[in-house]
C-alpha cells in the first residue's frame, strides 16, 4: 500500500511539474479589437520572460527577432474560411556590449534602453495596431482574427538554428483567436 501512495504522489508531482514547465512561454492578454474611421485596430500585451539560455545568447551579441502576425478570416460553411487580410510586425532586440544598453528596432525606428526589462516592455505592448481596412469586410458575415506572437528563430544566425533544434527554451510563441462583430 505505501508503494502505491508513493507512485501516486510521484505521478501527481510529475504532472504538476510538466504543467509548470509548459506554462513558460508567452501569455497573450488584454487582447482587444477596436474600430476607427479607416480600419480595424488591435491592441494586446504579450507577457513573457526570456529563458536563461536565450538571455545568454542575447548578451553574447545574438540579436532576437519577435514577430506578431494577425490574419483575418471570413467564415464560410461550404469551403475553407477565406482570408480577408493579413498584417505583420517585427521587432529586433539587440544588446550593445560597448555601451551596455539594449536596442529595440521597429521598422526604421530605434530606441535604446538601460535594462532588459525596459527593452522587453517596449516589445510586449502593442496598442492601436491597424490590421485591416473596413472595406475588406462584408456586412452581415462572421469574421474572426488569428493572432500569433513568437520569437522568430529563422532570423538567428545559422549555427544557432542548427543547435536549438528541439529545445523548448527557444520555443516562445502564443496564439489567440478573436471573433469579430460586424465592423461595418
Amino acid at each position: 500500500m505505501p508503494r502505491v501512495r508513493c507512485w501516486v504522489v510521484a505521478a501527481l508531482f510529475a504532472l504538476l511539474w510538466c504543467g509548470w514547465a509548459s506554462a513558460a512561454g508567452i501569455n497573450l492578454r488584454d487582447v482587444e479589437l477596436g474600430r476607427s474611421d479607416d480600419g480595424v485596430l488591435l491592441s494586446f500585451t504579450a507577457g513573457f520572460e526570456l529563458p536563461k539560455t536565450v538571455e545568454e545568447a542575447l548578451l553574447k551579441g545574438v540579436p532576437l527577432h519577435f514577430e506578431a502576425e494577425a490574419q483575418i478570416y471570413r467564415s464560410r460553411w461550404y469551403w475553407r474560411d477565406q482570408r480577408v487580410a493579413r498584417a505583420g510586425r517585427t521587432w529586433r532586440l539587440a544588446y550593445q556590449p560597448l555601451t551596455r544598453r539594449y536596442r529595440v528596432t521597429f521598422g526604421s525606428l530605434n530606441q535604446n534602453y538601460d535594462t532588459l526589462d525596459e527593452a522587453l516592455a517596449a516589445i510586449q505592448r502593442t496598442t492601436r495596431w491597424r490590421i485591416a481596412d473596413l472595406s475588406r469586410f462584408e456586412p452581415g458575415e462572421r469574421h474572426y482574427i488569428e493572432l500569433d506572437f513568437r520569437l522568430d528563430t529563422s532570423q538567428l544566425p545559422r549555427p544557432f538554428q542548427i543547435g536549438i533544434g528541439g529545445e523548448d527554451e527557444w520555443d516562445l510563441s502564443a496564439e489567440s483567436t478573436l471573433v469579430m462583430d460586424d465592423p461595418n
